[in-house]
This record gives C-alpha cells, structure tokens and sequence, in this order.
C-alpha cells in the first residue's frame, strides 16, 4: 500500500458510514411517513415552522392552540368532529415525529459534509453529487409542505399526486446515495451484453414507476377497496368501462380507485416477469457470481414484496403488514440500484479515485 493509499483509507470509510447511516435514516423516515399517512396523522400540524416547528407543544395552552388551528380545517369538521384532545396528541405525535426525522436527517447530511469539505478530502465529482443530494434534500421539504398544504382548505386529505411526488423524492434521494456508495468502490466491470445492461437499466426505471403506483394506491386510499386476488372487481381484467369512465381518459390512471390498484397489479407482475428474464439471461451470459446473485436476490425480494402486497390487500390494510409492504419496496429498490450499478460500463477503479482524494489534498 503506498503512503497516498494510507492515508486515503480512513477517509474513505469515514465518509462510506456517513452515506450509510443517512440512507438509514431516510429508509426509516420512509417508514414513519408511511405510519403517519396509515394513521391519518399526517394533517395534525397545519403550519410549516422549519426552525421553532422543532419544539412540540410543551403546556396546556399550546396545545389547546394546536388543536384548535386542526379543528379549523375540513379533516376534522368532516371525518373527526368530537375529537378529544387525548386522541388528537396522538395523531400530532406521528406528525411531529415524521418532521423532526426529517431535520434530523438534515443536520446529519449536512454537518460531516461540511466538514469533509473544510478538510478539502471530496474531490469535485463527488462534491458535485453531494450538493445534488443537498439540494434534492432542500427540495423535499418544500414538498413535503405542498403536499401537506393540499389538504388543508378543501379535501379531507392531501392530494394523491402530492403524496406520490413526495414518496418518490424521497426514494430518488436514497437511491443516489446508494448509488454513490457503490461507486467509492473498486471493482472490474464484468463483461456483459447490452441487452443485460439494458434490461438491469427497464427494472430501475419500472421500480420507480410502481413505487409511484404504490403511492397512488395509498393516496387513494385503493387497497381498501377491491380485496381479492387474483381477480378484482369480479375478473383478472376488469371491464373498460369501469377502468375508464373518467374523462378525459388518462385522470383514470391517478384517480379512478379501481384503474390505479389494476396498475399497480400489472406492473407488479411485469416487474417480476421481467427480473426473472434478466435474472436467466444473467446465467445464460456467465456474467459472473455478482451479477448472477444480484439478479436472483431481485427476483426473490420482488416475489416476497408480492406476497406481502397481496396479503396487505387481502386484510384491508391492516398497519403491520403496510408497513412491511413498504420496507420491502426499499429492499427491492436498493437491491435493483445495486444491480443496474453493477452493469453500467466503467473503467476499473476510475470512479473511485474520482470520489475521493487523499487527505489534505484540495478537491
């Protein structure tokens, strides 16, 4: 190992378990924005406060004024008129939860980074990546309270196509540190045919199509409706008539219950037919143990998060197994950025050195 090596290592590592610790955040902060939207907290909070939003209420009569700014919008006039104030701290504590997280992940990102750029150790490819991380993370807060704010003066609950923008920002952040992670690694690129490489690319894009889909479903509130499986509403293919009685014809995909639980359906099964092709294609090219086993490990997390989507509808939604459904997309989410990684073409090691440089050394 030469002496620029030596000195790379521990920086290399430092900055490996700073990305991972905040992917896990916002896995986790995926979750309990899951939580929060299943237990219909998620309007509890009806203003934005980026810095003194951080305190909750800490007497009485902030909290009587917090219940009375959500007794002001129509979610409570209309679904939970009587309300006491014992189950309305409830609800404000999943909300109030979900935002801190979210600060919390701000301050982590943040702080190392600027410290790392102090020290002058990132070089200019991986800064340039980590503010695009930064500025995404700025962006979902802004969204989170757009979202939010859909729901505060006419519906009962937040917009569906806020709610779907929401979810996959936050997963399109997750998936580019990931991503990065993998590229702080030296690897020899395998050897593999385009259309391997294309095919790894089509299940990346389809995964984030049906996290989209899933988000539509959840807005929807459509897995509530519609509980058996295979068939639904009475077939494994409903009537045009029903999947399309909205005009014009394309607002049935985001806001037709029945069309948007049939997408989300559809694309499920496409997704593991197509992982299962790429999968055999993978052995078929010998293209090596990584990207065998990365395949296979796609197929069979995108089975187990079938099962678990289905036994989700099958018991209406119940808290337990949503959750479990949607940890299970992060797992499929992560493991398909993995693969499609794998096979996108690099020279061996070039990456790596343009991510990070040796301590000291100006980036």
């Amino acid at each position: 190992m030469t002496a620029s090596s030596a000195q790379q290592a521990p920086h290399l590592g430092a900055v490996r378990w700073w990305l991972i610790v905040v992917a896990a955040l916002i896995a986790v902060m995926v979750l309990v924005g899951g939580a929060t939207r299943l237990t219909e907290s998620g309007l509890s909070i009806v203003e934005w406060k980026p810095v003194t939003g951080t305190l909750p209420p800490l007497n009485e009569a902030q909290w009587a004024q917090a219940f009375e700014g959500y007794k002001a919008i129509p979610q409570y006039r209309e679904l939970n008129a009587g309300m006491s104030l014992a189950e309305f701290k409830t609800i404000f504590w999943w909300e109030w939860s979900h935002r801190l997280l979210g600060r919390v992940i701000g301050a982590v990102y943040l702080l190392p980074f600027l410290y790392f750029l102090w020290r002058g150790v990132l070089s200019t490819e991986l800064k340039r990546r980590l503010w695009l991380i930064f500025a995404l993370g700025a962006l979902q807060g802004a969204v989170g309270w757009w979202m939010v704010a859909s729901g505060l003066t006419q519906r009962t609950e937040v917009s569906q196509y806020r709610l779907a923008t929401h979810l996959v920002l936050a997963l399109i952040i997750f998936a580019s540190i990931v991503w990065t992670l993998r590229r702080m690694s030296a690897r020899s690129q395998p050897v593999v045919p385009l259309r391997l490489k294309v095919s790894g690319v089509a299940l990346l894009a389809l995964t984030f199509v049906q996290l989209y889909f899933g988000a539509l479903v959840a807005g929807l509130r459509a897995g509530r409706v519609y509980n058996t499986w295979p068939e639904i509403d009475g077939a494994f293919i409903p009537s045009a008539a029903r999947l399309w009685f909205e005009e014009p014809w394309w607002r049935n995909l985001f806001d037709n219950t029945l069309t948007v639980q049939f997408e989300h359906r559809m694309t499920a099964y496409a997704l593991l037919i197509l992982a299962v092709l790429h999968a055999i294609d993978a052995m078929r090219s010998r293209a090596g143990a990584a990207v065998t086993v990365g395949a296979w490990s796609l197929v069979a997390a995108i089975i187990l998060q079938a099962a678990l989507g289905i036994l989700t509808l099958l018991h209406q939604v119940p808290i337990d197994l949503a959750l479990a459904h949607q940890a299970g997309a992060i797992v499929v989410l992560t493991l398909a950025v993995l693969q499609t990684e794998r096979l996108v073409a690099r020279r061996v090691g070039q990456d790596r050195q343009k991510l990070v440089l040796p301590l000291g050394q100006p980036g």
